[in-house]
């Protein structure tokens, strides 16, 4: 059995790992992240594949090659010269080790000093400032806001403001 990359329909990963699931053989592997982000309702959390359109299935070849190519949402496996290309063992180990065995992995940001944030909860919400400092423990933070033609500074708890920061970007700053 070795691991493939396979191609899917936009946000129809996780449908077509649930599917690939069913074929005996076959073991699917798509990780994906759960992160919040600024709506016009507020904070809403989100879930998505941490590689969009992609996920990994290991299997034998020629025993599972056309159902896991004829699946439903699948658009094709990943292939270099005309032929299925394995994905090493190693690098979904790693992908593992880096996921902490989850398969959906919770993204929260840690603001710092100097980060580009939006307002996502309050009167407020949806104007953007940048951290001017970090207090009580990180539950509140001091904003500097443009508002009005001058800029002020505000304090708000830290729940309240969203970073500008992707997910995948915030997960890469981590390391």
């Amino acid at each position: 059995m070795l691991w493939y990359c396979i191609h899917t329909k936009p946000k129809c990963e996780h449908l077509v790992a649930a599917s690939l699931k069913a074929f005996e053989g076959v073991e699917p592997y798509c990780p994906r992240l759960r992160f919040q982000r600024s709506t016009p309702r507020g904070k809403v959390w989100f879930t998505e594949a941490l590689f969009p359109s992609y996920l990994f299935a290991r299997f034998v070849m020629n025993e599972s090659f056309r159902a896991v190519k004829h699946a439903h949402n699948v658009i094709r496996i990943v292939e270099f010269g005309g032929e299925p290309s394995p994905v090493p063992d190693e690098t979904i180990e790693l992908l593992k080790k880096e996921m902490r065995g989850q398969d959906i992995r919770e993204v929260t940001h840690v603001l710092k000093v100097g980060e580009t944030v939006e307002i996502a909860e309050g009167p407020m919400r949806g104007l953007t400032g940048i951290v001017e400092n970090i207090v009580s423990g990180d539950e509140r933070v001091c904003l500097l806001l443009d508002f009005l033609g001058r800029q002020s500074v505000v304090q708000m708890p830290t729940k309240d403001v969203i970073s500008e920061r992707g997910p995948r970007e915030a997960l890469m700053k981590r390391k």
